[in-house]
């Protein structure tokens, strides 16, 4: 997992070489969001013993990402109709933006945009908390970085904790199919 941070936090760094530095706002990185719109396909890679063994089980994975609710709400399809489908849904929350992930483990972690680490072509979600789970005790997605590569190329990095402490993570390779 370190070794795939580091080479997403490279890539990034150099795409970003010469740009003048601008304020990312929630607004911006919502509206990054609504333009990923469309069906998004590529391959998993595990960090951590038991998400290794779920990336090579899975193989090639779908994302289907769409704009709803007259345009509030991007809704981010994992896996559609597979054993592992999950939904992330992203929306404006006063000047946040909050992403909400629906697990397949049955909880519901909360993720807020963190405008002091990101950029507009990094973004970064930190935990804020959840339902039906205990971050102490319970195993799920405690934070996600979208690395942007290109216009049709993304890095997706969903990081779990586990007992109140980091636990792997799964990191998606993705390019936009449609």
């Amino acid at each position: 997992m370190k070794r795939t941070s580091a080479v997403l936090a490279a890539l990034l760094l150099t795409a970003g070489l010469g740009t003048a530095a601008a304020e990312l706002t929630a607004e911006d990185a919502f509206a990054t969001l609504k333009g990923m719109a469309g069906t998004w396909r590529g391959t998993p890679e595990g960090s951590g013993e038991e998400a290794r063994a779920e990336a090579e089980a899975v193989g090639e994975v779908v994302h289907e990402i769409e704009v709803s609710a007259a345009g509030t709400v991007v809704m981010e399809t994992m896996g559609p109709g597979t054993q592992y489908e999950m939904i992330n849904m992203y929306h404006l929350d006063g000047e946040d933006l909050v992403l909400t992930h629906y697990c397949a483990g049955g909880n519901q972690p909360t993720m807020r945009l963190n405008l002091e680490t990101s950029t507009a072509e990094r973004l970064v979600f930190d935990f804020t908390g959840g339902t039906n789970l205990d971050p102490d005790q319970d195993h799920f997605i405690h934070d996600m970085e979208l690395g942007i590569l290109a216009e049709n190329r993304v890095v997706s990095v969903w990081n779990s904790w586990s007992a109140g402490g980091p636990a792997g993570g799964m990191t998606f390779h993705l390019a936009r199919s449609e």
